[in-house]
């Protein structure tokens, strides 16, 4: 079998939660399915009837774990349900999400969208003081610091070990009678509420509200807990305001278009990527625009109509694809890239063509594709990319935490050029995005782009720094 590697990074995870529902588990699980791309290597689900929890976590989709007689198994009102992508940590069954621990004859289950930059630190000193640890995740470290406060009552040690932490969290807690979300200070990552009626929702994006016809009804602000039980909904806000560092590659490449994230509709903004690439890098004498399905869709189309040409999907996308395949003989090397993305060669064959990509991480995909338009007779091919060079390492949540993985972090931009096997290259600039974002630079994190960290982050840091 062969996996199939990607230039494009990969989200940490997506939660969603539901109170106050009789068929909460179910719910959950169509919010898990629409939030799918945030998390492909292991789902689960946790539901509580007010006195016991039920879970259900496993390797794979969400559609290929859970079965009409897993949710049937999962009885109550609450429910707490992850996808994963693992940026700390190996993506083994363990530590798959929610994860549940006991204490003080209670259970509390836990989902984490993010990436603690103190983890490594914060976990040394909790073994020194002994703790014992069942996962290699950074989510495990804040169970062992609300046990360590739980004397404080469940509030105020969870709050106490909140504040520990530093980084990108968005946590979804749940005990048997209450669910609690989470929020960071900085606000790197979206989280929203809703309502069903008389439930609750909490979700990762607002595209998952959607498709159980929930009522958006407003984001997590950065810095909030947020405690729903039988008393209803109730806010505190117990940490010192800090600068937001919303994560600007949620509008670029993870979230969905038709989700609505930090105040803006993402569909809206990638269509104003494309048209401020058109004024940065015209090609008025290109026959035709075309993205690399679906990534750079939305910006594609923004880039079209701004400059006036014609918008072709030049390569089809296969829906049908999973994640592994039959080993390929030796003289079908390209197989993994072609069994994805098909081009049109009537479209493409003696045509000017511009590409828009919505980011270039590693190269080796786009290197592929770029040969696939060649093959299938385009007389010149230009790309243009809606964000700005990947250059340094992401420590709050993307997987491409060591610079090593990134192709710009050592060439320059004619380099990739010739690399990619393309007549021009231009990525977008940081002011541009900006424009393009309608974000002020103090609202944003642009970490990945110009190495200014808004949280310091340790010498030792990455996908496995919790595993030693």
């Amino acid at each position: 079998m062969i996996f199939l590697a990607e230039d494009h990074p990969k989200e940490s995870c997506g939660v969603f939660g539901v109170y106050g529902h009789p068929e909460a588990a179910r719910l959950t699980y169509y919010g898990l399915y629409a939030l799918q791309h945030r998390g492909q290597e292991s789902a689960g689900i946790v539901a509580s009837d007010g006195k016991h929890l039920s879970q259900k976590r496993a390797m794979g989709l969400v559609h290929d774990i859970f079965t009409e007689d897993d949710l049937a198994r999962l009885p109550g009102h609450i429910a707490n349900g992850h996808v994963r992508y693992s940026t700390t940590g190996s993506s083994v069954l363990v530590n798959a999400q929610p994860f549940i621990i006991s204490y003080a004859g209670h259970n509390l289950c836990v989902g984490h969208n993010g990436n603690l930059v103190n983890a490594g630190e914060l976990k040394s000193h909790l073994e020194r003081e002994g703790s014992i640890f069942q996962t290699t995740m950074d989510s495990e470290i804040v169970m062992h610091l609300l046990a360590r406060n739980i004397h404080l009552g469940f509030e105020d040690g969870l709050i106490t070990a909140l504040a520990q932490l530093k980084g990108a969290y968005c946590f979804l807690f749940m005990t048997e009678d209450t669910l609690v979300a989470a929020r960071d200070p900085q606000g790197w990552r979206p989280l929203c509420l809703g309502t069903l009626g008389d439930a609750y929702v909490v979700a990762s994006e607002t595209c998952a509200l959607d498709l159980i016809d929930a009522q958006f009804l407003r984001e997590v602000e950065p810095g909030e807990v947020v405690f729903i039980n039988k008393n209803g909904l109730r806010s505190v806000k117990p940490f010192p305001r800090q600068r937001h560092a919303h994560c600007i590659f949620e509008f670029i490449y993870f979230a969905r278009p038709d989700s609505f994230i930090f105040g803006q509709t993402v569909y809206e903004v990638r269509k104003r990527q494309g048209a401020q690439l058109a004024q940065e890098f015209p090609h008025p004498d290109a026959d035709l625009v075309m993205p690399f399905p679906d990534s750079g869709n939305y910006a594609a189309l923004g880039y079209a109509a701004a400059s006036g040409l014609p918008f072709e999907m030049g390569m089809i996308r296969n829906h049908y694809v999973g994640r592994t395949f039959i080993q390929p003989s030796q003289d079908m090397r390209d197989f993994g890239v072609r069994v994805k993305l098909n081009p049109v060669r009537e479209l493409i064959d003696s045509k000017k063509v511009v590409i828009v990509e919505d980011s270039i991480i590693r190269g080796t995909t786009t290197m592929a594709r770029v040969k696939n338009i060649r093959r299938a007779g385009a007389s010149e091919v230009h790309m243009v990319v809606s964000c700005p060079p990947h250059r340094y390492p992401c420590h709050y949540g993307i997987d491409f935490s060591t610079k090593g993985e990134l192709i710009a972090c050592d060439h320059r931009v004619a380099e990739i050029k010739g690399m990619l096997g393309l007549d021009s290259l231009g990525y977008l600039s940081i002011e541009g995005l900006l424009q393009a974002t309608a974000a002020r630079r103090n609202g944003f994190c642009l970490a990945c782009f110009d190495g200014n960290y808004p949280v310091p982050v340790p010498e030792m840091a990455g996908k496995f720094c919790l595993e030693t």
